[in-house]
């Protein structure tokens, strides 16, 4: 269990940490939120998590609640007082606290809070098996590319997976097209070895694991498209796979009980996912010697 959460400029055991009673993110879940992968004491793709965190919060026409600066440092400390070198680091900014009103209140401060769990560096089970992914109704709203609390279809996808003994569900738009996974980005690779994955717009979150995806492939020199696919052309893929900043680049050995071509983690699935390995391992540390030391006194 996390020793320390972060509310409002306050580090509280985490046991005792809360909020107020009418803050909106509880009643409304008027909110956004990031979550930051902390590996081997890097944090991935901090920048573009806090851009990410930025544009979800001038969407919903919410003012920052520190300093960009200010946070960081905040996240640092956090990471220090935890003293954790591999978990994740959830942000979340709410519109504040409120008599419930579904109007913006006319005065209002934004809360931030922030917690640290650890989690355990990529299973050998998966990468050496694979997933297995269920489909499922797309029942969300028409705003996906914003980063907010409201996860409720989410969180029945993820537990009609559960159910049916699967890692992940991909969701599928009306006309019978995968949009995304309950908490991944969904990608296919067809015979000719193109990578495909929907292309960004307001029906996916724009992932920042699936950004640094499109890049290494570039690099790679791996053909892609972002493009729409079905899930009829998800089975007949050669490979498939998901991605988010928990687990990376996961290889899908099956969807809905049909086993993807041989039933083991394809080629290209398994080279993105070390070439993210490696990406990872260049990052910055995010304590310098100072710091370091300090959480370990």
């Amino acid at each position: 269990m996390p020793r320390f959460a972060y509310v409002n400029g306050r580090y509280i055991d985490h046991r005792r940490a809360a909020v107020h009673v009418e803050d909106r993110g509880y009643q409304l879940a008027d909110g956004v939120y990031e979550v930051i992968h902390l590996f081997r004491g890097r944090l991935v793709d901090e920048d573009a998590h806090l851009d990410r965190l930025g544009r979800s919060l001038e969407e919903l026409r919410m003012s920052w609640p520190i300093s960009r600066s200010a946070l960081g440092v905040a996240i640092r400390e956090l990471i220090r007082r935890n003293r954790y070198a591999t978990g994740l680091v959830y942000i979340q900014v709410t519109r504040g606290v409120a008599p419930r009103d579904h109007k913006f209140p006319i005065v209002g401060r934004p809360v931030l809070v922030m917690t640290i769990r650890p989690i355990s560096e990529f299973p050998t089970e998966m990468r050496e098996n694979g997933v297995a992914v269920i489909t499922i109704d797309d029942l969300r709203w028409a705003r996906c590319d914003i980063k907010t609390v409201a996860l409720l279809p989410n969180v029945l996808g993820k537990q009609a997976a559960a159910e049916a003994g699967a890692y992940e569900a991909w969701m599928c738009d009306g006309d019978g097209f995968v949009t995304e996974g309950t908490s991944s980005n969904a990608w296919i690779v067809t015979d000719e070895g193109t990578l495909v994955t929907r292309p960004a717009g307001p029906d996916i979150l724009r992932g920042i694991t699936r950004q640094a995806i499109l890049a290494l492939a570039e690099v790679q020199e791996v053909p892609v498209e972002e493009r729409k696919f079905t899930r009829e052309e998800a089975l007949a893929a050669r490979e498939a796979f998901l991605s988010n900043s928990s687990h990376f680049v996961t290889p899908v050995t099956s969807i809905d009980d049909v086993v993807i071509a041989n039933g083991k983690p394809g080629s290209l699935s398994v080279a993105l996912h070390k070439r993210y390995m490696d990406y990872m391992e260049a990052m910055p540390a995010a304590l310098d010697d100072t710091q370091r030391k300090k959480s370990l006194s």
